[in-house]
Formats: C-alpha cells, sequence, structure tokens
C-alpha cells in the first residue's frame, strides 16, 4: 500500500467517524431508552395510588355507608385506570396515550370527591387509618407530579433530537423514530383561567 492510499483511507476512516458521530444514532437511542424509563416511573407511581384505593375505600365504607355511589364511582374509576395495557407502544399512539391520560384524571377527579365526602364525618377524619392512608395519597399524588414532571422534560428532549437538523435524518430514515405525545390539560382554558375565591 502506497502512502497515499493509506492517507486516503485514513481520511476516509475520519470522515466516516465524524459523520456517524453527527448523526445522533447513539444519542437518540439513549433519550428513547430515557423517555421509556421516566413513563415507567410514572406508571409506577399511578400503580401505587391505585393499590392504595381498595384501603381506603373499604375505611371509609366503614363510616359512610350511605355513600354508596361515591364509593363505587372510585372502585369504576380504579378499574377503568387500571384495566388498560400500557406498554412502550403506548408512548407512539397518541390515542391510547389520550385514553390512559383521561382514564388517570377520572380516577383523581373520582378521589377528589370521595375525600370531600370525608369532610361530612368527623369520625372518619379523625380515624388513624383513613389519614395514614390519606397521607399516602397525598404523597403518591406528589410523586405522580414529579414523574410526570420528568417524563415532560424526558420526551421534550427526545422530540427535539428527532426533529433537529441532522439528527432528524437518523431518527426518520435509518431508526423510524416519530415524536413522542406528551401529558396534556383536557381543558387548557378552565385551567389558564384564575380561580375565584369568596370569602
Amino acid at each position: 500500500m502506497t502512502r497515499n492510499v493509506r492517507l486516503s483511507a485514513a481520511m476516509v476512516l475520519i470522515a466516516s467517524l465524524s459523520v456517524a458521530a453527527g448523526c445522533g444514532y447513539n444519542d437518540l437511542q439513549g433519550l428513547d431508552e430515557d423517555t421509556k424509563a421516566a413513563w415507567s416511573e410514572v406508571v409506577n407511581q399511578y400503580q401505587r395510588r391505585a393499590d392504595l384505593i381498595p384501603n381506603l375505600v373499604a375505611t371509609v365504607k366503614g363510616y359512610a355507608a350511605h355513600e354508596q355511589e361515591t364509593l363505587e364511582n372510585v372502585v369504576q374509576a380504579r378499574a377503568q385506570a387500571t384495566g388498560i395495557q400500557v406498554t412502550p407502544e403506548t408512548l407512539q399512539d397518541p390515542a391510547k396515550f389520550e385514553q390512559f391520560q383521561k382514564a388517570q384524571a377520572g380516577l383523581s377527579s373520582a378521589l377528589g370527591r370521595l375525600i370531600a365526602v370525608a369532610e361530612n364525618y368527623p369520625n372518619l377524619k379523625a380515624d388513624q387509618n383513613f389519614r395514614d392512608l390519606q397521607s399516602q395519597l397525598e404523597g403518591t399524588e406528589n410523586r405522580i407530579a414529579v414523574a410526570r414532571k420528568r417524563y415532560i422534560d424526558r420526551v421534550a428532549e427526545y422530540n427535539k433530537m428527532v426533529r433537529f437538523f441532522p439528527t432528524n435524518l437518523t431518527a426518520k430514515f435509518i431508526l423510524h423514530m416519530e415524536e413522542k405525545p406528551n401529558f396534556t390539560v383536557a381543558d387548557e382554558k378552565a385551567v389558564a383561567k384564575p380561580p375565584e375565591v369568596k370569602f
């Protein structure tokens, strides 16, 4: 091999490595795994909440048996929320993702009504088991918010990488990656409106 051929081969190798480094293949793969891990944590926290509900319902039932409709709504909302099969593919399907979001929002709403019912029963509010469960539930809601925020951040990072040039070429043509859906608010106008405070 002549010196010029070796030099040309070395330059081709260096150019190939530069192109490979600039294509973002490994970064895209890493971000994809990060979003899946962040999503798993969201699902884990939702499952933790679902696991607390039977004990909470049983405790409330002991004090507020005639609040049957509220209790049944919580049980039904839990069944709907846990009945949705969540897989990494859910992240690629906006309709399934939205269905999961709606089920979790329904469960949050039903739990809110259940906690409001407890306000009418001083003995229930004083029950140590109920207070412990309520505290665990509040902690879980905070964990859900943190897990969702981490997921939102990971998806934003991933989606930028999928859309920005030149990594978008690798994402689209080599890896066939699309943007991932993110959490949304059902009624953005209602959330944006400041709450009314009456004294």
